[in-house]
């Protein structure tokens, strides 16, 4: 899915979190977001997820939708940002259940999706008979991820997804979604705090700092890593 943004603003009083005048993002991107705390990373993604009303400017999906005014981007989007995505009192079998039947899917298809997943599970999140709000922070984080991606929708967000994972998942991780990204063509949209993984996992890195977009470029071969780490050595 293409997104194209224009002249696009958020603020929290006097304090300007988004502040984008032309950004577009290419159907089957696989691009990270990157910058320090408070550039507004996570606002630009709630603002494309309507989960914030923007005070100015747009935001335009595949050419014609604007999730604004729009339902129909919903059925081809996943995304999870923290954990009031989940429904907690849910045993990850119903919120998965949950999850697939929003997106019309069936319970044999739902089934067939897990198991795409269970090197990812560890064998920690199914038939453990636990609440999500009682699995530990990395396992609930990989319930939200895997929700996000179980019905193959078309545009991925994921916000800060290596955090709370061991290194291990965290490895997993970064292959699962390269390979979906291939596999697929779906836009993946990531922000994190590790560049690392950020690195090698993206096609396209873009650099926000104070809701403005300072650097946005091909990451080819992991061609960023000394541009970025030279303007995060340097940053104030």
């Amino acid at each position: 899915m293409k997104i194209e943004v224009t002249n696009l603003k958020k603020c929290f009083g006097e304090k300007t979190a988004v502040d984008i005048e032309a950004f577009t993002i290419q159907e089957g991107d696989m691009l990270g977001l990157v910058g320090n705390n408070g550039a507004g990373k996570t606002t630009f993604f709630r603002l494309v997820l309507d989960l914030l009303k923007a005070d100015d400017g747009e935001i335009i999906i595949d050419g014609t939708i604007n999730p604004a005014k729009s339902e129909e981007w919903k059925s081809t989007t996943g995304a999870y940002i923290d954990e009031g995505f989940l429904i907690d009192f849910l045993t990850p079998e119903e919120y998965f259940q949950f999850i697939g039947k929003v997106n019309n899917m069936d319970e044999g298809s739902i089934r067939e999706r897990l198991q795409e997943f269970e090197h990812f599970m560890g064998g920690e999140i199914l038939g453990q008979k636990k609440l999500i709000r009682n699995l530990s922070a990395g396992n609930k984080h990989k319930v939200g991820i895997i929700s996000a991606l179980l019905s193959k929708p078309s545009l991925v967000i994921l916000d800060e997804p290596f955090n709370f994972l061991d290194p291990t998942s965290q490895n997993i991780l970064k292959h699962m979604l390269k390979d979906y990204n291939h596999a697929t063509g779906a836009t993946i949209l990531i922000s994190s705090h590790n560049l690392a993984h950020t690195i090698d996992i993206s096609s396209r890195i873009t650099l926000l700092e104070h809701g403005k977009i300072i650097r946005d470029f091909e990451n080819v071969e992991g061609s960023a890593k000394d541009e970025l780490e030279e303007y995060f050595e340097t940053a104030e």
